[in-house]
């Protein structure tokens, strides 16, 4: 069955850096975009990041343009987001994301998600 699994969420100062990886099974992964979410306490999950299933592509939420890159490893099965000079309102669960075409409708998936927390 498809799995995202999500890691290398933690407690960083502002400023700091972390590194997010989502290790994906049960589907074909380099035929299809991945994307990451992220949802803050009383807020809606919102789109951080997204890249085209050959790298070629991303677009980003304005909030994190300069600060976050997203990156594959199709051999790997695994998509990354690289975040610097984090901020506390970078504070969220962060999700990995894809949507898989299943009897001619796109279903989404979501991983289990990864704490992030940004505080001195």
């Amino acid at each position: 069955q498809v799995q995202l699994v999500e890691s290398g969420g933690g407690l960083v100062q502002p400023g700091g850096s972390l590194r997010l990886s989502c290790a994906a099974s049960g589907f074909t992964f380099s035929a299809y975009r991945m994307s990451w979410y992220r949802q803050a306490p009383g807020k809606e999950r919102e789109l951080v990041a997204r890249i085209t299933s050959a790298g070629d592509s991303t677009n980003y939420a304005d909030s994190v343009k300069g600060r976050f890159t997203i990156s594959r490893d199709n051999a790997k099965n695994t998509v990354y987001l690289q975040m610097n000079s984090l901020k506390p309102e970078d504070t969220a669960v962060y999700y990995c994301n894809t949507a898989l075409l299943v009897a001619n409708y796109y279903t989404p998936y979501w991983g289990q998600g990864t704490q992030v927390t940004i505080s001195s």
